[in-house]
């Protein structure tokens, strides 16, 4: 699984990207920060095991603080929001909330699945599929069921997604926090293990927006 470093070297690429004229070190520091935010649910395994990925994982969350920002801002005669921290505080809240969907929440949503309308259902979802154009089948995808006429799902036998994959009562994502163990079976010292990288990807990932992220520093006034 992703992560934080994963998720907040992604945030780094929106940030860049999105930011604009309000990027500088404390706007970056904000949208990293609300991206690790969803991570913090692994402290929530010593309220029940599935709590990971489950209690700040749901796109609930971002759903319902970007009702808050529109009302705020576009409904209200007066911007709270915007009285105190200008025009800037209300980009870099919009960036911090895309990235908090997109970063925090998405890429666990497309690699190890996430609880993503928690408590309203109690539900994990794996997004997984493909997208491709074949010689001989043409344009294929599995990422959304697509009922044929025979009335099978199309995508040549692949589980259409987002997969079910269980709930907080039957599945745990072990972290350092909550390692995988067994009281009654392990013995010794527990090994408890924080990721920081684990596959190629995550490090290119990382590496670019690590680079992107304080190369923006030096060419920002390049690309306003």
């Amino acid at each position: 699984m992703p992560s934080t470093v994963v998720h907040v070297a992604l945030a780094g690429l929106l940030a860049a990207a999105l930011l604009g004229a309000a990027y500088d070190l404390r706007s970056l520091a904000v949208v990293l920060a609300v991206t690790a935010v969803p991570d913090l649910d692994a402290f929530g395994a010593f309220l029940f095991a599935g709590a990971h990925r489950a209690l700040l994982h749901t796109f609930l969350v971002p759903l319902v603080a970007t009702a808050a920002v529109l009302v705020d801002t576009r409904l209200r005669g007066r911007s709270a929001l915007r009285d105190r921290f200008g025009h800037r505080g209300v980009r870099v809240t919009w960036v911090g909330l895309l990235a908090f969907a997109v970063a925090g929440i998405g890429l666990d949503f497309v690699t190890n699945g996430v609880n993503a309308l928690y408590p309203l259902v109690d539900q994990f979802y794996v997004l997984d599929g493909r997208l491709e154009l074949s010689t001989t089948e043409g344009l294929v995808q599995t990422f959304v069921e697509v009922p044929t006429e025979s009335g099978a799902a199309a995508g040549n036998g692949s589980v259409p997604a987002p997969e079910r994959v269980g709930t907080t009562e039957n599945v745990t994502y072990t972290t350092g926090v909550n390692p995988e163990t067994d009281p009654g079976v392990e013995s010794g010292p527990v090994e408890r293990v924080f990721p920081v990288v684990r596959s190629g990807w995550q490090l290119l990932v990382v590496l670019a927006g690590t680079v992107t992220a304080f190369a923006r520093f030096r060419l920002g006034g390049d690309l306003e």
